[in-house]
């Protein structure tokens, strides 16, 4: 269970962060006390303490959370402690009630569910993981593509599993995340006012990181559909000179009633982001181009773009993309399951 349990640790192989970088104050989270005794999860009819939560969680090495703010930190080492106390548990219930260790139950479930890595698996990701790699040669790092995939097939039937287990057992999990309050205002939203989980993100049209997550970002919006708002706020970076006029630009086009057409257009051309493509694109989507050329060429949004800035600033961003779920950050270009974990959790908090 030991090596299962490193689950927070990558394998790096040159990784690249997913995120565009500027440099900002860090966040102020707000502090709720807890005390030692505390329950912050109960599993069936048995409580787990803070204490025995941070008996595990302090042991983390600081290392795995350098870009995060102290109280994002110490939430996510607590957090990860306390799922692997609860899937011990779990595990150790269930192999009592088969009669059997904790180890014969993990090789009879979770080892046994973890296919071979073959060589097309390594060719595979190694071509579609070329710039993690930083060109080095396949045969120089197969050995470590190997051991990754096997980490990540691994946590998966390790994960699974335990979802089952929890599928069975009625676990509550009693920690508070961090939150800021960042406030929508008057930015470019779609998905019913009202909805559970407001998905405010922080970007820039020029930013590559930006781009890639906006697949993960449709996804997420077509599978949770109206229990979702969703909001857009500028973060242009002072190394992407094209990012300012472009988010100005964006919002010339909110006044015609075409900021999301408009935004995507911008992602699908993010190297055409001067002023002439700027307003070629609004003419192209129809717009009135003397009221738009005008808004843009009077700078008429600037204090908005501005203003978002210094919202993201105050926030703590340091890059982009940044996302807050319901006030909890996700920085960078997160994979889907990032965004399921944090947005599941806080429906389950909604139906408490």
């Amino acid at each position: 269970m030991s090596k299962i349990r490193a689950k927070g640790t990558a394998v790096a192989i040159g990784v690249l962060l997913a995120v565009c970088a500027t440099f900002a104050q860090p966040a102020k989270q707000p502090a709720k006390p807890l005390a030692p005794n505390d329950t912050v999860a109960t599993v069936g009819s048995v409580s787990i303490t803070l204490a025995q939560v941070d008996e595990v969680a302090l042991q983390a090495r600081t290392g795995s959370f350098a870009s995060l703010s102290l109280g994002q930190a110490l939430y996510d080492a607590r957090r990860a402690a306390l799922n692997n106390i609860v899937a011990d548990m779990l595990f150790k219930q269930e192999a009592k009630a088969r009669g059997i260790d904790s180890a014969k139950l993990t090789e009879q479930e979770v080892d046994a569910k973890i296919t071979a890595v073959t060589d097309a698996d390594i060719l595979q990701w190694y071509q579609v993981n070329a710039a993690r790699v930083q060109g080095a040669p396949l045969d120089k790092v197969r050995e470590r593509i190997r051991s990754l995939i096997l980490q990540q097939r691994t946590q998966t039937a390790y994960s699974d599993y335990v979802d089952q287990l929890r599928s069975k057992t009625t676990v509550r999990i009693l920690l508070d995340p961090p939150r800021l309050k960042v406030a929508s205002g008057n930015s470019p939203a779609k998905g019913p006012a009202n909805a559970p989980i407001e998905l405010v993100e922080f970007s820039d049209f020029q930013c590559p990181f930006c781009l890639n997550a906006r697949p993960t970002v449709t996804k997420v919006l077509d599978t949770y559909g109206d229990q979702i708002k969703f909001v857009h706020r500028h973060f242009p970076l002072p190394n992407h000179p094209n990012a300012w006029p472009a988010a100005e630009a964006s919002e010339c086009a909110a006044e015609q009633g075409q900021f999301w057409p408009y935004h995507d257009r911008l992602f699908a051309n993010s190297t055409k982001l001067t002023d002439g493509d700027l307003k070629q694109a609004a003419a192209e989507l129809g717009m009135n181009s003397g009221r738009f050329n005008d808004c843009v060429d009077s700078h008429k949004y600037k204090a908005k773009v501005d203003a978002d800035l210094k919202a993201g600033t105050e926030a703590g961003i340091n890059g982009t993309p940044a996302f807050f779920i319901n006030g909890r950050l996700l920085s960078g270009a997160q994979p889907f399951d990032a965004f399921k974990r944090i947005i599941d959790d806080e429906l389950d908090l909604k139906r408490r």
